[in-house]
């Protein structure tokens, strides 16, 4: 199967790019949208992906990470103590699904929703529509390296 890319978002608040480079890899967990999920069930191992600050001021993309593990049920949809705890899902019918990230590096500068809109080679991403709210959206291999060359990365 070809690479595949993506943009994951994230509060900063809540989990950073700063923190994953200081864990290394996390797990991404608690994706509450079915078609969101349905993005993480076609990542592999190997993918890229964007860390995107959402709720930010600006709102953009720090960073990039890698896929490091295969798409697995999201235990914390089966903890009744947990923010993430789905009584619908159980361990023989998850409901929710996790994904392994790996910290690869992050931009010196953030890329703003703004400085993303202002390219018409950007047009097409989801995460610029109108009312999007996935935390999880594909882009197009022709978009991550347009990304990437925006930014300037740094370990």
């Amino acid at each position: 199967m070809p690479q595949q890319y993506w943009i994951m978002k994230c509060e900063p608040s809540v989990y950073s790019i700063n923190d994953l480079k200081r864990d290394g890899q996390t797990t991404w967990e608690g994706v509450r949208n079915y078609q969101a999920r349905n993005y993480i069930n076609q990542m592999a191992v190997g993918d890229r992906a964007f860390f995107y600050h959402s709720n930010a001021t600006p709102p953009g993309i720090a960073g990039v990470m890698t896929i490091v593990s295969e798409p697995y049920p999201d235990t914390t949809a089966l903890d009744p103590e947990h923010r993430y705890y789905e009584p619908a899902s159980t361990p023989e019918n998850p409901r929710w699904s996790s994904i392994t990230v790996s910290y690869e590096s992050r931009f010196s500068s953030l890329i703003s929703i703004d400085e993303l809109r202002a390219y018409g080679e950007l047009s097409d991403l989801i995460i610029l529509r109108k009312g999007n709210r996935l935390s999880v959206t594909p882009i197009s291999q022709e978009a991550y390296h347009f990304i990437m060359n925006l930014g300037k990365l740094i370990g």
